[in-house]
């Protein structure tokens, strides 16, 4: 399945950061949500800022446009206001990007528990992630920095419990 890219993919102006306040609102807004789109499509947890320019995302190579630097420290920044991005270092070079939310990851993973009458399970963060039984499951795949977070949202609503066990980390559905 291709990527489909928004009608402003291949509108020149799109790739220029807008000085009216209002239409570089709905610029961000677009920018927002192609970059969201695009890594839920690639299955894209984490991002290099330096290659992020020359990744199709921010390189219509189409239309000869690219996305500048500033633009795209710009678009980052309100992907971090909107809870979407993360940063890993205090220079800003790389980023956890999520394109859903721990606590909606935790939601997916516990309605697939639930569905499957496992509660009161016990499982290993590869099996929930990687195992056969999560093949077809949006969460299989799931990077696990993102897993265990979506399972500290459950374990804050007390549906889950994160435990330590011999050969790393597990969880238990409540």
């Amino acid at each position: 399945m291709s990527f489909e890219w928004p009608w402003q993919y291949n509108f020149p102006p799109f790739f220029t950061l807008q000085p009216n306040v209002d239409t570089r609102q709905k610029q961000l807004a677009a920018w927002c949500s192609l970059v969201l789109s695009y890594c839920r499509h690639r299955k894209l947890y984490t991002l290099d800022v330096m290659e992020a320019q020359e990744s199709p995302v921010f390189n219509n190579k189409k239309i000869a446009r690219k996305l500048s630097m500033e633009a795209i420290q710009v678009v980052f920044e309100e992907l971090r206001k909107k809870g979407n991005l993360e940063w890993m270092d205090k220079n800003k070079t790389r980023c956890l990007v999520m394109w859903r939310r721990p606590e909606e990851w935790g939601k997916l993973i516990y309605q697939w528990v639930s569905k499957n009458g496992m509660v009161n399970s016990v499982f290993t963060l590869y099996e929930l992630s990687n195992g056969d039984d999560t093949e077809n499951e949006e969460f299989h795949g799931l990077e696990e920095w993102m897993l265990l977070r979506s399972l500290q949202a459950l374990q804050t609503e007390g549906k889950a419990e994160i435990i330590t066990m011999d050969d790393g980390k597990g969880v238990k559905f409540f």
